[in-house]
């Protein structure tokens, strides 16, 4: 059946046989209704589809928030309880601002934490203006002056080194221009890497940079975004200290606290969970709840009005007058796995490819197989940068204790200690694009620059 015309405004995202059973049971996107199923009976409300979905299920929204997809092939029948009206969206106008309350920059990059939903496509639209940011967390605005922009609009498995650049030039102009502090919501698959790759670009930022993301959608009653958010913003509107920071969820039962992590130590652990992000091998930087700040760790930079020194990763909170960002990245640089049987021609093959480093992630304390050492000599030889972290995720790199190793700092790989594979990478890319020789760019790869490796302890 083909339904068209405005018919085609109260079904919006159906069509074929799904949109065949709504229109024969007279129901609109909006409306209460009662399905029945071969195992039962369903009440929800008729919610839109993505205009790509199939054409087999219908979607309704739950009494508990969630939403369910019903075969129609499933469906008996479906009887319209209670009109309703089609969703829409109205901002509201934010309070004016009183010049008291910090100014806080929020960035967006196409992530999902602060957006609303395109029933046409059924992917998220990002709140552009203050009055939506405001319609949809009012808390907001009692912490900061908000002030949204849209720098990006893609996945973050999309985002690049170009992107890096791109954010890294905006945030220094921000500083420039005043701001307080600057969030950044991001989806959570590269979170990390961009953490990093801004906490070495933007070294001696003098007010908070927070990255903010969200594990749950903002329709399910889980949802970790709108917590996150303020969690973040007050971080970078409040905090008394400067630097790049991940907040994310504290824990999967804890539904007030905020994780304040150091941004060059952080780590996704877990596809799906809230408290997905992990503090590596460091204690965390803040843990943030409604009624504040707490915790907060000694060695942050900008503490007190202090100037940090030596691995710091941020400058003195507000001394704005001498930061400068350095936002350049080479992305010539390859993370390669080492594996059990990885063939020895995949290093000649990279160096072929035109790639300017390559960070190892070895087995232990920092190993590959002795059939591509030949291949990491030449690389080596041939003016490339080589280091080494583990696959481990504690512990650090040691190449003095076997003879693999032994012969691996002998060809010149520099072992990278506890620095994460992730952020040795990252590491690489902005260590090549900020030095003028290979030689210079190991050198900054030997310097505690971000606070991404951890001084060592005895014994262990």
């Amino acid at each position: 059946m083909d339904v068209g015309g405005d018919s085609d405004k109260e079904f919006v995202g159906y069509r074929g046989k799904a949109l065949a059973f709504l229109a024969k049971s007279k129901a609109s996107v909006g409306d209460i209704l009662e399905a029945k199923t071969e195992w039962g009976t369903v009440i929800g409300t008729l919610v839109p589809r993505y205009e790509h979905a199939d054409d087999r299920h219908v979607v309704l929204k739950l009494k508990s928030g969630y939403n369910v997809g019903i075969a129609v092939s499933k469906l008996r029948s479906a009887t319209v309880k209670k009109s309703g009206e089609r969703p829409a969206f109205s901002s509201s106008t934010p309070p004016s601002s009183s010049g008291k309350l910090p100014r806080v920059l929020v960035i967006g990059t196409g992530g999902t934490i602060a957006s609303r939903v395109d029933y046409r496509t059924g992917a998220v639209r990002p709140a552009i203006t203050a009055g939506e940011l405001h319609s949809l967390i009012p808390e907001l605005s009692e912490i900061a002056d908000i002030e949204p922009e849209i720098l990006l609009n893609i996945f973050s498995e999309n985002i690049d080194p170009v992107h890096w650049s791109k954010l890294a030039a905006r945030i220094g102009k921000a500083v420039e221009e005043g701001y307080q502090g600057v969030v950044i919501t991001h989806g959570t698959d590269t979170l990390g890497y961009t953490s990093a790759a801004l906490s070495f670009a933007l070294q001696g930022v003098p007010i908070p940079v927070v990255l903010v993301g969200a594990q749950r959608s903002s329709d399910r009653p889980s949802s970790d975004g709108t917590q996150n958010l303020i969690g973040g913003v007050s971080v970078a509107a409040l905090a008394p200290f400067s630097g790049v920071y991940v907040a994310m969820h504290l824990g999967e039962g804890d539904n007030e606290g905020v994780a304040v992590h150091r941004g060059a130590r952080v780590r996704k652990n877990h596809t799906s969970r809230r408290d997905a992000f992990v503090s590596v091998g460091v204690p965390l930087a803040a843990v943030w709840r409604p009624t504040g700040l707490e915790d907060i760790a000694s060695d942050l930079p900008g503490r007190g009005g202090v100037e940090p020194s030596g691995g710091a990763q941020g400058g003195r909170r507000g001394g704005h007058s001498r930061f400068r960002p350095f936002p350049r990245f080479d992305n010539r640089v390859a993370l390669v796995k080492f594996y059990p049987s990885m063939p020895a021609t995949l290093i000649a093959s990279l160096s072929k490819m035109g790639m300017r480093g390559l960070i190892f992630e070895g087995t232990g304390l920092g190993h590959v197989g002795s059939k591509d050492l030949n291949a990491v000599k030449a690389f080596v030889k041939g003016g490339g940068l080589a280091c080494m972290t583990s696959q481990c995720i504690n512990g650090r790199v040691n190449l003095n204790v076997y003879d693999t190793g032994r012969d691996l700092a002998t060809a010149g790989v520099i072992p990278l200690e506890d620095m994460l594979a992730e952020t040795a990478c990252v590491k690489a890319m902005w260590a090549l694009g900020n030095s003028d020789t290979v030689e210079a760019a190991k050198e900054k790869m030997l310097e505690n620059l971000a606070g991404e490796t951890t001084p060592r302890r005895f014994p262990g």
